[in-house]
């Protein structure tokens, strides 16, 4: 398909016209060979940085499916760059071919991992682990496709111009790590926040074909033959038309998937530029469910006694001055406002999304008690990392952490021991930190690592467990979306800055005064349910389970 070149003899003069199958000159041809390795070497990384970025969404802990995508994507280009060997016969066409089946494949590798967990992630059986599976094997094939550019192009470029091996491996490489470098800037800034995952991934496709039919169709067309360049023009036109296909139709692909994912009662689905937000339910009479990057935060039926849970037992003693760290949608202040001492509460919620949610949506602002309008509450937007270390010391009675589930890679630095240590600094005397700490039963590393890094900080805890799903719905947080699975049952702890607390509840269940049962925010939450029987019975389940030899994670060595 290629004509062969023959290089010219050591010590011959060059001429500006260059080989006279070539269309410019050598120098202008240099370049333009230069600036495909740039463009194809955006596009390779925009690829990877696609695959990490959602499968951090999709599955969680953005540092194993990092360490998958990178290691493995290396070792394939390794093994692209040897089975590219073959091809440098045909170099231009074998080049041209190669940008075609990359373009498509890194193009639609988010569309199908997506699709893959949206339809396919309860099947079980074999298929248990199939978006993991399925991750791997676009990072294994890209991987393949990029490792075969380089030396496809190392003969291109030494067709232009004959040169020494090191000078052409330098400026091959000097263009494609500078290429790497604005692709890996323009993800994050430009092209995740303007377009999205989804058609992000399907416009470098684009590129990507446009430029690998450029250069060959352009530069290398004569020698190619009259049916090589029209099968390349064909494979080039039928991949963009597939990739703007498929950017048509990729809003009605990702609320199809939202629907398979969430039910089709989705009512709120936005990107906040934090994080993805889904509310369902809310009216009819159905549950409002709230979710934060795909993991059900809020289920309507169970998040009273979570919050309960998570509330109560912190306020058997002082409780006056109250910081909630995440609680962002309203709910565990709402429990700490029909406490009548309770007299300020500070929320510290790193979205603004969320509180804005919090307070517009009808559903979610009656579910809160419409908590946030009242005076005793004042909401920050910020990390809580910062803002407890811009807390003076002794400022509070109680700290609620109301946070994503530690399993998160995240969050972990919110369950770190310099995180409680500060949080510990915040209490005044006699103050109680509460925590929660995820499953109980599901995750029991992950728990007793949580309680086990508040007493490396200086804390007295005390461990408990709740259940959560007596009525057979999901879980209130923490969890995958529902048919993924939901804990059934909660994990607490509750820690002391200078004794180990009692655990017991503030009152008895229905034990409200005059005063209270006229309070409108308590006459829209729901009434207790929560037990001291049950909590006592929770706190005994948790210390018979607990293991020895659980190391305390840090923010340079995390253990969840």
């Amino acid at each position: 398909m290629i004509e062969s070149h023959a290089p010219a003899p050591p010590g011959a003069p060059r001429s500006w016209r260059g080989p006279a199958w070539l269309p410019v000159r050598p120098a202008t041809g240099r370049f333009l060979v230069l600036a495909c390795v740039f463009v194809c070497a955006a596009c390779g990384l925009v690829y990877e940085l696609e695959l990490v970025a959602l499968a951090s969404y999709l599955m969680g802990d953005s540092v194993t499916q990092a360490s998958v995508v990178v290691s493995v994507m290396v070792f394939a280009m390794g093994v692209g760059s040897l089975a590219a060997k073959p091809l440098r016969r045909y170099a231009a066409a074998g080049f041209a071919v190669v940008e075609v089946a990359l373009a498509l494949t890194g193009g639609c590798s988010a569309l199908a991992l997506y699709a893959a967990f949206a339809w396919t992630a309860d099947w079980g059986g074999a298929w248990a682990h199939g978006p993991r599976v399925l991750l791997v094997a676009f990072s294994l094939a890209i991987g393949l496709l990029i490792g075969a550019e380089v030396p496809l192009l190392m003969v291109l470029i030494q067709r232009i111009r004959r040169q020494d091996a090191g000078g052409a491996v330098a400026d091959l490489f000097a263009a494609d790590y500078v290429g790497a470098l604005v692709g890996g800037l323009a993800f994050p800034f430009l092209l995740l926040p303007l377009l999205g995952q989804l058609t992000s991934s399907l416009l470098t496709g684009a590129v990507n074909v446009v430029a690998g039919g450029a250069l060959v169709l352009g530069l290398f067309r004569r020698g190619l033959s009259h049916r090589a360049r029209w099968l390349l023009i064909t494979a080039n036109v039928t991949a963009l038309c597939v990739l703007a296909a498929a950017a048509v139709l990729v809003d009605d692909f990702e609320r199809a998937a939202r629907q398979a994912v969430y039910g089709t009662d989705v009512r709120v689905a936005l990107d906040s530029g934090v994080q993805e937000i889904v509310l369902t339910g809310g009216t009819g009479g159905r549950p409002l469910d709230l979710y934060l990057d795909g993991r059900l935060r809020v289920a309507g039926r169970t998040e009273h006694r979570y919050h309960e849970a998570l509330v109560r037992p912190a306020l058997s003693g002082p409780h006056a001055r109250v910081l909630i760290l995440g609680g962002g949608d309203g709910l565990a202040a709402r429990e700490l406002l029909t406490r009548p001492d309770v007299r300020h509460v500070d929320i510290v919620e790193r979205d603004a999304a969320v509180v804005r949610l919090a307070r517009t949506d009808p559903a979610l602002s009656r579910l809160n008690g419409h908590a946030l309008a009242d005076p005793r509450v004042r909401v920050r937007i910020a990390d809580a990392f910062d803002r407890l270390r811009a807390t003076p010391a002794g400022a509070y009675d109680v700290v609620v952490a109301d946070l994503p589930d530690p399993g998160i890679t995240a969050s972990t630095k919110l369950y770190s021991q310099e995180f409680y240590g500060l949080a510990r600094r915040a209490l005044a005397p006699r103050g109680r930190l509460v925590v929660h700490a995820g499953p109980f039963t599901a995750r029991p590393h992950v728990f007793w690592t949580v309680e086990a890094t508040l007493r490396a900080a200086g804390l007295r805890t005390r461990p408990y467990r709740v259940g959560g799903r007596d009525d057979g719905t999901p879980a209130g947080t923490g969890s995958t979306a529902d048919r993924l699975g939901a804990p059934r049952d909660w994990g607490f702890v509750l820690a002391g800055a200078d004794a180990r607390p009692a655990l017991r509840l503030d009152r008895p269940p229905g034990t409200l005064t005059q005063e209270e049962l006229t309070d409108p925010l308590i006459q829209e939450t729901p009434p207790d349910t929560l037990t001291q029987e049950e909590l006592t019975a929770g706190g005994q389940d948790a210390e018979a389970a607990r293991p020895g030899g659980v190391r305390a994670s840090t923010l340079v060595y995390p253990r969840y």
